[in-house]
């Protein structure tokens, strides 16, 4: 079962919160804006990029319906290659897993590469527990660290943060983690950046173990891939004596050729850049099996299912299975710029984590059933995916399925679920809307009573229904039925 962060109120409080910082909307909106603007420029300099993106997504869709066949044979190609492939259905096998490979070590530390599964599964808490401290040294998450702050985008982790704050954070933290902050330290990028350096190099230099992630993995060779913009991760995965990868079972694909596509539309979808700054490839353990060459002289990869067989088999929702992960949907979402991303209450925030989430985790919980309605269904999020998932269509179908319940994939078993609490009145509504549409002779005597008593219209809905006025204007009622009014200038309907 995935993890949910403890203590969480549902979207509408949390956003509510939010929205009321305004240090922390300033920071999103700056941030947003000026990330969307770059993408959008990169992305126009590609005359092909409707086609990459159908593309990308037509590889995806292959994959997902024959991903039994292409993980059995990753597995294959990963442990011909001297890595070793390990399966987990869920957080809590994953987090046990890689705790006894880093026992089996003897080390009591590890270094990490940013790797959302590993958020995902609460491994960091998990270690801890082990006795195992694990560091982060993507830069965003090293910030998060020592802020024991929660990752709020799903590319920059700290968007919430700006430079003043990372300023003070350095200053407090990073003496009580290795290496502290120089001293003065002032908030220059250049200066906060030579200090993450600094701090972190220690770490490199010392961790026997590393723990990463990976975007894509390559069925036919076995292959690992990471895409990042600062080296650390390439430090990670190059320097410790065994190296430990984390991956969603989603992230296979068939050939090494199909990475051709992602290489274009990931890093302009996400950092818009032409190409990305560090693209790091590993097969098992090479020719040298790390004893003489570079690399770890171990591998172990952890394949992660934790509720994506279950997400596969819904119809509608396994399209955001196809997600790589490049956060354009945040930036361009107007509910996550104002609401930011601690808001939704999981390690995916935004347009993504809304239809991800609650799939993964299920819609039990309060903050799971309000996470399909952390949208304005404005569409931009389907406009800019480069893998073009109808982040809308799912959300809607989500909103269904917290509100009439009906079947669902649970642990592999098809179950029914029931509806969550506090849709009553919805589901009331609808069922008499239905019965009215049902009867045209009861919708066109409603409609004329409801016009000659439009005076007595209020302006606010009572009981329930309250809480939908309360940031809406009710419609206001017209002054005859349009069936009256179509009558009446074009003659009766044929």
């Amino acid at each position: 079962m995935t993890r949910t962060d403890l203590g969480m109120p549902a979207f509408p409080d949390a956003a509510r919160e939010a929205v009321r910082d305004g240090v922390l909307r300033a920071n999103l909106r700056h941030a947003t804006h000026t990330i969307r603007d770059k993408r959008a420029r990169a992305v126009a300099e590609l005359e092909d990029w409707d086609r990459l993106r159908a593309a990308g997504k037509a590889v995806k869709d292959h994959t997902l319906r024959h991903l039994d066949r292409y993980l059995l044979q990753l597995e294959a190609a990963v442990t011909a290659a001297g890595g070793t492939v390990h399966w987990a259905v869920d957080a809590d096998e994953a987090n046990r897993i890689v705790t006894e490979l880093v026992r089996a070590t003897g080390e009591r530390e590890v270094v990490k590469v940013k790797s959302m599964a590993t958020q995902e599964i609460g491994l960091n808490e998990a270690l801890e527990a082990a006795g195992i401290t694990a560091y982060e040294t993507d830069l965003a998450e090293l910030i998060v660290q020592l802020g024991h702050d929660r990752p709020s985008h799903i590319l920059v982790p700290a968007i919430h943060r700006n430079r003043a704050e990372i300023r003070d954070i350095f200053r407090a933290e990073m003496g009580r983690w290795g290496r502290p902050a120089p001293d003065p330290l002032g908030d220059d990028p250049r200066e906060l950046a030579e200090a993450a350096r600094l701090h972190l190099r220690e770490k490199f230099l010392r961790a026997k173990v590393a723990v990463c992630g990976a975007n894509f993995m390559v069925a036919e060779t076995g292959t690992m891939v990471v895409f990042e913009s600062e080296g650390n991760g390439r430090m990670c995965l190059t320097l410790p004596e065994t190296l430990i990868s984390v991956v969603g079972i989603e992230k296979v694909v068939p050939t090494f050729r199909d990475l051709e596509i992602f290489l274009q539309t990931l890093p302009r979808s996400s950092t818009a850049e032409r190409m990305n700054p560090y693209t790091t490839m590993w097969t098992g353990l090479g020719p040298s099996r790390g004893a003489d060459g570079d690399g770890p002289s171990a591998f172990h990869l952890v394949l992660l299912d934790n509720g994506r067989t279950d997400t596969l088999a819904d119809e509608t929702g396994r399209q955001a299975l196809r997600c790589i992960r490049c956060s354009a949907c945040l930036n361009v979402c107007p509910v996550y710029e104002r609401a930011g991303g601690h808001a939704y209450g999981s390690v995916y925030p935004g347009p993504i984590g809304a239809v991800l989430s609650p799939q993964l985790r299920g819609t039990d919980s309060e903050i799971d059933a309000s996470l399909p309605y952390a949208s304005t269904l404005c569409g931009a999020c389907y406009d800019v995916c480069p893998v073009a998932i109808d982040i809308p269509e799912i959300l809607v179908h989500l909103r269904e399925r917290v509100a009439q319940g009906g079947p669902v994939t649970r642990h592999g078993i098809r179950v029914r679920i029931r509806p969550a609490h506090g849709h009553t009145a919805e589901r009331a509504a609808m069922r008499a809307a239905r019965l009215l549409l049902d009867r045209p002779g009861a919708l066109r005597a409603g409609e004329r009573l409801l016009a000659r008593a439009r005076r007595l219209a209020p302006r606010r809905l009572p009981g329930p229904g309250a809480a939908w006025t309360d940031t809406r204007d009710l419609p206001s009622v017209p002054a005859e039925p349009f069936r009256d009014w179509w009558t009446r200038e074009r003659g009766t309907p044929q």
